[in-house]
């Protein structure tokens, strides 16, 4: 089923008794808490479009079905979407296949590391071309909306009638630029030209009613699945359909202030999510991570905290666990310890990236004072011990002697946090027979 034909699934809820039950018992706390966190991949995402579509969005051009490229790798300026790497440039295209599919160009990136992610308004990744899936070779691809017809190896589909194409290629430290620009100019987009929407949308701070408004909004233009259909069930006393329907002016004061404070509940609860299970110092994703089917809050705590995550055979994305939850606080120095042999198994790169974390839950990449953001296996200065050993110092300030080529700078105050990532990552990463060392303070 695609999403157009669910329209006729979810038209039927109201005959469905559960619903009908739902309805009665008049429950709108719950229902605005689970409606709100089901509808914050599609605020974050219509967010992130109108950064990019207005030009608030450094290497983004202001148009649809067309690629805008970051020509330097994120540094703490790039505050466009949150927990952005430091090891690949960015090509982003926002498109519209409402007037016809569209055809995309690859590079030819050879043994380099490279992907365009599919991902539809749910945040799913719908497809992932590049080096796991298509190789290196490039070539051209037809991209396919709901109901389009096609078939073919040359052929993917994206869900919804609107989303983002988003291009990681890597890049082996400042020198290699140039031929990372070269291979951006070859990705290409072809189809039917759009105007971009005039309408607005509320963000995630907005009041009850102008977000659920927005919501319905979001999801008349880019209908969800038929296997969503029983969340509508459960959040029908708030009138928000499968179908965009949504009217805040048949709630009185003390309705609305029902539905504030589910959306209270629901903001208190996604601070409380975890992508994973914590196992030795670390939280490692779940298996459904990047394709969520309806794991709706994983799926909200990702859109807010790492917006575009990758699936897992693509990339894994480990968050520590530190003095607070995920976050540290100490002054440290804090210490990451690989044992001789056993560094991560990985077919392309492997990183460790310091963010510092905002009062909304968001995380963006730090100043410090020799402007590095990220440490990993491509970090030219990186010394291992005599036993073959290596060390990744953590500090607010410098360990000083043979520690500065393996030290990752903190914030000079304030909590922050580090993010893993592990690209092409070999299955007994992925299973669990190998795991990540702890970080301790030293």
């Amino acid at each position: 089923m695609n999403r157009r034909e669910a329209l006729t699934a979810l038209a039927a809820i109201g005959a469905v008794p559960a619903a009908r039950a739902h309805a009665a018992a008049g429950d709108l706390k719950a229902a605005a808490r689970e409606a709100w966190l089901y509808g914050l991949p599609l605020i974050e995402m219509a967010t992130t479009r109108a950064r990019a579509l207005t030009g608030r969005a450094a290497g983004v051009p202001a148009g649809l079905n067309r690629f805008g490229h970051a020509r330097t790798l994120a540094g703490p300026a790039a505050r466009g979407v949150t927990t952005p790497n430091n090891d690949t440039l960015y090509s982003s295209a926002w498109i519209d296949l409402t007037r016809g599919p569209l055809t995309l160009t690859l590079p030819r990136a050879g043994e380099r590391y490279f992907s365009v992610a599919g991902m539809n308004m749910f945040t799913d990744n719908d497809f992932v071309l590049g080096t796991r899936t298509s190789g290196g070779g490039g070539g051209r691809f037809r991209i396919l909306g709901p109901g389009q017809p096609g078939s073919g190896p040359d052929v993917v589909r994206l869900t919804t009638p609107h989303g983002w194409l988003l291009s990681r290629i890597l890049v082996d430290g400042p020198d290699d630029l140039p031929a990372v620009h070269a291979l951006q100019a070859q990705l290409a987009i072809a189809g039917p030209a759009v105007t971009p929407s005039a309408a607005t949308y509320a963000d995630r701070r907005a009041p009850a009613p102008a977000y659920f408004a927005s919501v319905a909004d979001l999801l008349r233009s880019d209908p969800p699945p038929g296997t969503d259909a029983a969340l509508f069930a459960r959040i029908a006393p708030l009138g928000l359909s499968g179908q965009g329907g949504f009217d805040a002016k048949r709630f009185g004061p003390a309705e609305v202030a029902e539905i504030e404070a589910g959306v209270a509940e629901a903001r208190a609860a996604l601070q409380a999510i975890r992508p994973g299970a914590a196992v030795q110092g670390w939280t490692y994703p779940r298996s459904n991570l990047g394709f969520f089917g309806q794991d709706y809050s994983l799926r909200a705590a990702v859109a807010l905290g790492g917006l575009a995550a990758l699936p897992g055979a693509e990339a894994m994305y480990m968050n520590p666990v530190g003095d607070r939850g995920r976050m540290f606080t100490g002054p440290g120095p804090y210490v990451m310890r690989f044992a001789a042999g056993g560094l991560p198994p990985v077919d392309a790169f492997w990183s460790l990236t310091m963010y510092e974390a905002m009062p909304d839950g968001q995380f963006f990449l730090t100043e410090n004072p020799i402007r590095r953001y990220a440490i990993g296996d491509r970090t030219p200065t990186l010394t291992k011990n005599a036993d073959g050993s290596l060390d990744l110092w953590i500090a607010r300030s410098d360990p000083g002697g043979e520690r500065t080529g393996n030290w990752l700078p903190a914030p000079a105050q304030g909590p922050f946090t580090v993010s893993f990532r592990a690209y092409l990552p070999r299955p007994e990463l992925m299973d669990g027979r190998y795991r990540l060392p702890p970080i301790t303070a030293a």
